[in-house]
């Protein structure tokens, strides 16, 4: 099977090709990332010699290129990553994230439209996420009728996605399918999410900035079970429909950060306990309280459940930057930016 995956540099998407090439040798990935500041190909560094996978620099919003990408490698089906993915980025700066998140996609399906013709059975997989439905109270879960609520350009962005993908499931019969997750952790993660900045703030000694009072709730999946997810819809999927992924592990901000301290105290203990490095700040605009996922209909109709458990995986996260500080360090400078001319430019 040839298939595309759109923002494969990106932290999830770079997951998912390792995750999918390890699993299934028929595989073969054509990555398309236009390589933004969250694209880094050093996290793909082991995979550059393997048959199995082609790299492909280029806007999922240049049709061109999109539809020529379909052609030549024959695709049989898309998995939609690429996106402008961070909530504070899209409150400083809007219009980026509806140009790739909303025209974007809209590019995607129109080139899947006039290569793949109408009705076709090759499938359109949008990966979308949980922030559409906007903010629970202190019960109940985000369910697949939940209604759409988004509460930041970002969410925004990614809702008006979706509504665009249904319709053209409806209106041309496109063969899509839509996934919300919940927070996504694990290796490869740009250092701008919460469990990184935390890792990377504590072991320099520097604060450990927090939102509010710490209590907004969100429910936590490890990268790979994500991935093991998008594979299960994929290839299990029914046409049209939507599939929730979670790993009912909601945790309060101020709860993953003192975890992450009491790892990081057992493993590279300093001075002082890391805990005392915690400081709240102001909160941002809009900020949803909490997100929780009812992932019940994915276990059901496609028998996928989540393999780790928060605390281990977030153990085995922590690991990871601690024997990755190079790579973290090189996406902090910017220097992760050259890998691509030094080891592509040139062919």
């Amino acid at each position: 099977m040839n298939i595309l995956i759109t923002g494969g540099a990106g932290f999830i998407g770079s997951n998912l090709i390792r995750f999918l090439l390890d699993k299934d040798k028929s595989y073969n990935i054509i990555n398309l990332d236009s390589l933004t500041y969250s694209g880094n190909l050093e996290s793909l560094r082991d995979l550059e010699a393997s048959s199995n996978y082609t790299f492909v620099k280029g806007d999922i919003d240049d049709k061109a290129l999109v539809s020529s990408i379909l052609k030549e490698h024959s695709i049989d089906g898309i998995m939609h990553l690429a996106a402008e993915s961070h909530v504070d980025r899209s409150i400083l700066g809007p219009e980026e994230f509806v140009r790739t998140n909303i025209h974007g996609t809209f590019n995607l399906l129109e080139c899947v439209r006039e290569v793949w013709g109408e009705g076709s059975d090759k499938i359109f997989l949008n990966v979308s996420t949980d922030e559409v439905y906007g903010s629970l109270g202190a019960e109940g879960k985000f369910t697949e009728l939940s209604s759409y609520a988004p509460n930041s350009p970002y969410s925004a962005s990614k809702a008006s996605a979706d509504h665009m993908v249904r319709a053209y499931h409806h209106t041309f019969g496109i063969n899509t399918l839509i996934t919300h997750c919940s927070n996504n952790y694990g290796p490869y993660q740009f250092p701008e999410k919460l469990i990184p900045v935390i890792i990377l703030n504590a072991l320099e000694g520097r604060t450990l900035p927090i939102y509010g009072d710490g209590k907004n709730v969100r429910d936590w999946i490890y990268v790979d079970d994500h991935s093991s997810a998008l594979e299960a819809v994929f290839t299990k999927g029914k046409a049209g429909e939507v599939y929730n992924i979670g790993a009912d592990e909601e945790m309060e901000n101020i709860e993953i950060v003192k975890l992450i301290c009491s790892i990081l105290d057992e493993l590279k203990p300093a001075a002082s306990p890391y805990s005392e490095l915690i400081e709240f700040v102001k909160d941002r605009p809009g900020h949803d309280k909490r997100y929780a996922i009812d992932s019940s209909k994915i276990h059901k109709e496609l028998g996928w459940s989540p393999d780790r458990n928060f605390e281990d995986a977030l153990r085995d996260t922590v690991e990871w930057y601690l024997r990755s500080v190079d790579w973290c360090d090189r996406v902090r400078s910017g220097e992760y930016r050259s890998y691509y001319a030094d080891n592509y430019g040139k062919r």
